[in-house]
């Protein structure tokens, strides 16, 4: 009798575990290209693919990079953001769940192919995608013990969701049943995200982490009226970035305020590196505007505080005592106004999110053609 006991409990503790197999297959990708606003981008765009094909996307951890630590650090994915919102739009699941309940039976070791446009550089092997080649390649697959044992190159196919044509032919080229899981060098999307993508960030829901430090900022800093939010994209890199402008007008972001066409206007090195007089001519306009009782500030370098605290005596300057960009990102999506940076993949994060929410934002030192000039 007991054993019998025993034998009913272990199996309900298994069948409570147990997790459905997709029968359409799933999508594996590293998010291996440049920091978290790239990685957002590229990860809208890997949604909507994972629409497209039909397949359950398998929800990487983010990418990041601790200094001096060599290597990248694999963050889970519902650290930042809900597993759950995404599901109102596709089936998805964290990468952890995938390779812990998934992957032993689906995905075998012996199983394990890469997909890569053309053959990567790299290692000595001439006719491979290389994956594991170089960081943050290397470090993601290894924090799940995935090593590939071949390589699938897809060339020519691209990643138009608008192609009907494009998305049959990847269907019929991998088909579940002989391809359960596609799993991806980098991410299977365009950069940066494209129009028909931007509308899926409104699935993107802050973990209760991030929101709660988010909550408990603006509670000790502004208890009272309206804030600005503000992204200063100051670092030296971006001097480099911004020197290219005239050769690349649609570098990076920059469609978030020109349009994908330029139809809006054009970019100008001014937008990309405000100058600190645009800077705070902008915000003081911004705080008048709006009766604005403070300005929350993130930023990868110089914050200003002290320049604009002189211009404007009434106003309170915050910003976060310790680097926590994800929290920045909660504070400037929180703000009663926000001002970034056209260029930036950060600020566009923001932008989507305002513009989900109905919420006021502009660009450094643009102003947006009206509709006579158009």
């Amino acid at each position: 009798m007991l054993l019998q006991v025993l034998i009913l409990g272990l199996s309900s503790v298994f069948l409570s575990q147990a997790v459905d197999v997709d029968p359409k297959g799933y999508i594996l990708y590293c998010p291996c290209m440049g920091r978290f606003g790239n990685q957002a981008d590229h990860f809208l765009g890997a949604l909507g693919f994972a629409k497209a094909l039909d397949r359950t996307l398998v929800l990487p951890p983010w990418v990041e990079y601790h200094f001096p630590k060599p290597k990248s650090v694999q963050v889970p994915f519902d650290t930042y953001f809900k597993v759950e919102p995404l599901r109102a739009y596709h089936r998805v699941m964290t990468m952890e769940s995938f390779m812990k309940k998934l992957a032993p039976t689906i995905w075998p070791p012996k199983d394990r192919a890469v997909l890569c446009y053309q053959a990567r550089y790299g290692s000595a092997e001439k006719n491979s995608c290389n994956a594991k080649e170089g960081n943050p390649f290397g470090p993601f697959w290894d924090t799940f013990n995935i090593d590939f044992t071949g390589s699938i190159f897809y060339g020519p196919l691209g990643y138009d969701l608008m192609n009907l044509q494009e998305m049959k032919r990847w269907r019929d080229k991998f088909p579940a049943s002989q391809y359960p899981v596609l799993a991806f060098t980098g991410a299977p999307a365009a950069f940066p995200v494209q129009s028909y993508s931007v509308h899926l960030h409104q699935y993107l829901k802050w973990s209760t982490k991030v929101d709660t430090k988010a909550e408990k900022f603006i509670k000790e800093n502004f208890p009272e009226g309206a804030f600005i939010g503000i992204h200063l994209r100051l670092g030296s890199d971006f001097v480099k970035a911004c020197e290219h402008m005239k050769d690349s007008p649609s570098m990076f972001a920059a469609a978030q305020c020109i349009g994908y066409r330029g139809e809006y206007g054009k970019t100008t090195k001014e937008m990309c590196y405000p100058s600190d007089e645009t800077i705070v001519r902008q915000v003081k306009n911004a705080v008048k505007r709006i009766k604005a009782k403070g300005v929350f500030v993130a930023t990868d370098s110089r914050d200003l505080i002290d320049k604009m605290s002189k211009a404007m005596k009434n106003v309170k300057f915050a910003k976060l005592s310790e680097a926590n960009p994800h929290v920045d990102l909660a504070l400037l999506g929180k703000a009663d106004h926000f001002i970034g940076n056209c260029i930036s993949t950060f600020t566009a994060f923001v932008k989507r999110e305002r513009d989900n929410n109905n919420m006021s934002s502009e660009f450094w030192a643009f102003k947006k053609k009206s509709h006579d000039e158009l």
